[in-house]
């Protein structure tokens, strides 16, 4: 455990230094760690410093100092071990963002058994994947969420916050459990902590399994990333159920000491999110491209923030969005890269000169690489993380597919399937997924690239660009549009975006088509540019298919 605190305190001391942190950093070897019990409890004892604070939209309030938190979650653990969940044991924990959630997640890391976090968005036919291939052995979920497991009579313990009808057994009688936990066994650093379906922007999920290291102790790349220090008050805009819940809502905040900052409401109202950042004295803020998007339509200059770390995450963010930040608050949105698979890889960390569009250098404890198809070093290529001194922060492997594993994790690289750019001084430059990039008349489009120009056209919320099938060019540039409260879709305003963007690009990078659209989207948030492919795909051969049939129609009334 010591040199995980050495670790940590390394990576504070050289906060503002970028050189020294990557130079000097090594990831700490474990062979037995419990994060929750090693680390957690050991920072937590007589310490009555805020570690959550979450903040309804009524106003009400719930706090937790550290020292709260070690009780109830080894009430906790106490009472979950009472239910019959055992080390190993399969959990899914599908729960909002209140202090249910994070006290049964570290009372469950405590007992050893593997999560499996859910988003309360799950349709019971997602529910029905996660039984079949994760084994659930236990489900702790929301009053609100009872019915979708209707369908799911096995034999599994049901556990619910909130009115608990039988068979459900209530999480609040967890309070009258001892505060005393004493583990069964030890935990190696190995055994598995964290399951996680990926959200499926091009495939069916896949089933990520993270251990007790490569998850609380590989988010220390993502704490120096996001430049966090104790006292902190962060707050992350991330729905639970989802990884990056876990890097900015649990284990990076953590990791450096600081509070987790929640504030929940029913429909998000960029005024509001910014008059809670003032009134709470929020320090750090992470939050998706698309609340960036919203919260640069408002006045910013008008909130006195006390704001000192601005991050976005999720997606590459658009320079034109980084900029008005900048006029507005004087500070620079920094940019990360990372994924389910892997802690924090690539970031743009504080301190740190900042080049307008790039993500960033790589993050201590991270050698990248850039590889073309055959695996040779190139300027442009797919992220790869070099496996030889293989980093903390990297799935253990793909559960339930030994192959898929052995191919991701078994040579010199671990391809992350990102396209990017790297320049004479390291930074790194995000190009697109490897199958979003696209050729037209032999060029490479970057759609990414082509996005950030389209989003800086006044009445552009957000945008999607794909390949369009095409005869001559075999494709051109189409872009999905969704248009910014108070602008009408209409021939006129196409033709001026058309013109906009056209200024703005090389003419192999130009926009041919333009459709004003919803974009469709994950349950987390991404853009599936997938369906929009296929759904171009479709249409062109739609129309191939009817000037065929006319044609022999034709051809068959001349003869």
């Amino acid at each position: 455990m010591n040199t995980f605190v050495q670790a940590r305190q390394f990576l504070l001391d050289h906060r503002e230094d970028y050189q020294a942190a990557y130079a000097g950093f090594r990831w700490p070897r474990l062979q037995q760690f419990n994060w929750a019990l090693d680390y957690f409890d050991v920072l937590a004892q007589d310490n009555a410093a805020p570690a959550l604070w979450i903040v309804d939209e009524d106003g009400s309030e719930h706090r937790h100092t550290y020292a709260e938190l070690s009780r109830l979650s080894s009430q906790a653990a106490n009472w979950l071990r009472a239910q019959g969940v055992r080390r190993g044991d399969r959990v899914l924990l599908m729960l909002g963002n209140e202090p249910a959630l994070w006290q049964a997640m570290l009372g469950l890391m405590k007992l050893g058994a593997v999560v499996i976090p859910a988003t309360t968005l799950l349709t019971p036919e997602d529910l029905q994947d996660r039984f079949e291939r994760a084994r659930v052995g236990h489900v702790i979920v929301g009053a609100a969420q009872i019915a979708k497991f209707e369908a799911f009579p096995g034999p599994y313990t049901r556990i619910v916050v909130g009115e608990a009808p039988a068979p459900w057994r209530s999480f609040a009688q967890a309070q009258n459990a001892s505060a005393q936990f004493t583990a069964d066994a030890p935990t190696q650093a190995s055994d598995p902590l964290l399951l996680y379906f990926t959200s499926g922007t091009t495939s069916k999920p896949k089933l990520v399994l993270h251990s007790h290291q490569s998850y609380p102790v590989g988010h220390l790349s993502t704490m120096y990333w996001l430049g966090l220090k104790p006292g902190d008050i962060h707050l992350n805009i991330s729905s639970p159920g989802w990884a990056k819940h876990a890097w900015s809502c649990f284990f990076a905040p953590w990791n450096a000491g600081a509070c987790v900052f929640i504030f929940n409401y029913q429909r998000f109202h960029a005024p509001q999110l910014l008059e809670t950042l003032v009134r709470y004295g929020v320090s750090s803020l992470c939050a998706p491209p698309t609340v960036w998007r919203m919260l640069v339509q408002e006045d910013l200059q008008a909130y006195a923030v006390r704001l000192r770390e601005l991050i976005g995450a999720g997606e590459p963010l658009n320079p034109e969005i980084i900029d008005r930040v900048r006029q507005a608050w004087g500070i620079t949105i920094r940019d990360g890269f990372g994924q389910t698979e892997t802690t924090a890889q690539i970031g743009n960390s504080p301190a740190q000169r900042v080049k307008s569009g790039a993500m960033g250098r790589p993050l201590p404890g991270f050698e990248i690489a850039l590889l073309d198809a055959d695996g040779n070093p190139r300027e442009e290529g797919e992220i790869a993380i070099r496996l030889k001194d293989r980093p903390l922060g990297l799935t253990i492997g793909y559960d339930g597919d030994a192959a898929r594993s052995a191919a991701a994790l078994g040579g010199a690289y671990y391809r992350t399937g990102d396209i990017a750019m790297r320049d004479g001084e390291g930074y790194y430059t995000y190009v697109g997924r490897a199958d979003d990039v696209f050729k037209s008349s032999d060029y490479r489009i970057s759609p990414f690239e082509v996005e950030s120009v389209l989003i800086e056209h006044p009445a552009v919320a957000e945008a999607a660009v794909v390949p369009s099938p095409d005869d001559l060019r075999l494709s051109v540039p189409k872009a999905f549009v969704m248009l910014r409260h108070g602008h009408v879709a209409s021939p006129e305003l196409a033709a001026d975006i058309l013109a906009f963007t056209a200024a703005r690009l090389a003419p192999y990078k130009r926009i041919r088509r333009l459709e004003f659209a919803e974009l469709p989207k994950t349950i987390s948030g991404k853009i599936r540019r997938v369906e929009l492919r296929v759904q171009e795909m479709q249409r062109q051969d739609e129309r191939r298919r009817a000037q065929e049939f006319w044609e022999q129609d034709f051809a068959g009334r001349v003869s």
